[in-house]
């Protein structure tokens, strides 16, 4: 069978009109199949009834409990075995074991015990014809019980089918459930160490900062003339707290450690900006990959902080490029609009598959990165194809 016709199959089995139809179905043939072959009161109520409850079965599964021995009342009002029974017993069995109705154990238990008492009736039945039957509890008595043994395997067989059949949509949820869980973790494990590492950069250009002030607050107390001791002290206590603030600044860092406990060393490089783009899409091409930088609008020198964030979300979305669409052509866009945003596009022309979810959770980095500076961050296919990263940054207020 093609995917697409389980596929079809699964869709009409889960729609709404389902049960209608097959049980409608089914008890319109067990109309015809009791005008054909006439039965007693009892088997005709019982092949109806058997039928007829199938229509409610998704509803209310506890009427499956009616259909089987609506079903086996009709099978002992008479020694025929209806095709409608037939059917509707088997579907009623297999709803008690797929919804679990009561416990398949007492399910079975209570089916065999049906059974038995079917195969008694229809045994006092024969014996009522003037059949050949053997006295009960001698040697040749125990094939009378054939067809309760063979009933009881039926039943047996019905009710396991539908109880594997729930076990393994169990299963399945819980698999389900344990990967959003793991994937739900991870994402937020990557967030974390994302929000770290942006926080370590931040440090060193915050820590650049406040030491500028703290030398440039002394060194005014010697290098400007005519200083009145109030103002002396004033540029002091600037240093001083310049100073407090940096201590306060190494200790915030002492806490973002490694998973293993210890501290990252220290960046001695310049943190990059948007002037080293140039050389970042240079790097990209070294490595074999097609990359072209276009620039539009007036170069404006941005906060720290920004300058930062759009160059790591232009890294990582290049080595996304190189990683998932090797081979392709992408293409850095860079907008100074003149409303105080900075607009950031890298495209490439690739298969436009998203990156997984593996090492780095670049997505989730990109996304953090620009969230630290107030913008936002879209991700997917082009519209012409290809794979598109788009970030809006304003930086009116930075």
């Amino acid at each position: 069978m093609s995917t697409s016709l389980q596929q079809r199959l699964r869709a009409w089995i889960a729609a709404p009109a389902y049960p209608w139809v097959t049980g409608g179905a089914l008890t319109v043939g067990a109309v015809a199949e009791l005008i054909a072959f006439p039965g007693s009161v009892t088997t005709t109520t019982g092949v109806l009834v058997s039928s007829a409850s199938l229509m409610w079965l998704r509803a209310f599964p506890p009427v499956a409990v009616l259909t089987l021995a609506a079903g086996l009342l009709g099978f002992a009002g008479d020694v025929n075995l209806y095709l409608s029974i037939m059917a509707s017993g088997l579907i009623g069995c297999y709803a008690l074991g797929r919804h679990r109705v009561t416990h398949p154990a007492v399910t079975v238990a209570g089916g065999a015990l049906g059974a038995l008492c079917v195969n008694l009736v229809h045994i006092n039945t024969w014996s009522r014809m003037d059949l050949p039957v053997p006295v009960l509890w001698e040697t040749r008595s125990l094939s009378l019980f054939a067809e309760s043994f063979l009933l009881a395997v039926v039943i047996f067989g019905a009710v396991m089918m539908g109880d594997a059949v729930r076990s393994r949509e169990e299963t399945r949820k819980e698999r389900s459930l344990a990967q959003a869980q793991l994937i739900s973790m991870e994402r937020q494990q990557a967030a974390e160490a994302e929000r770290a590492a942006i926080a370590r950069e931040l440090h060193d250009i915050v820590s650049h900062s406040v030491s500028m002030i703290a030398v440039q607050a002394e060194s005014a107390t010697y290098t400007t003339p005519g200083l009145t001791p109030r103002a002396r002290d004033g540029f002091q206590q600037i240093a001083g707290t310049a100073r407090s603030s940096m201590a306060e600044l190494r200790r915030l860092l002492g806490v973002l450690r490694t998973p293993q406990g210890q501290e990252e060393p220290a960046l001695t490089a310049p943190q990059p900006t948007l002037d080293h783009l140039a050389e970042l899409v240079e790097q990209h091409r070294a490595v074999g990959g097609e990359a072209e930088l276009r620039v539009s609008g007036e170069r404006v020198p941005l906060p720290a902080a920004w300058e930062l964030s759009a160059y790591r979300i232009a890294q990582e979305a290049l080595t996304n490029a190189r990683k998932h669409a090797p081979g392709a052509r992408t293409v850095v866009e860079i907008d100074y609009g003149a409303d105080r945003l900075l607009t950031l596009r890298i495209h490439d022309d690739g298969s436009g598959s998203a990156p997984g979810s593996g090492a780095g959770h670049g997505l989730t980095g990109m996304r953090e990165r620009a969230a630290l500076v107030g913008g936002r961050l879209s991700a997917g296919s082009g519209p012409d194809g290809g794979f598109l990263v788009e970030a809006e940054l304003p930086w009116g207020t930075g």
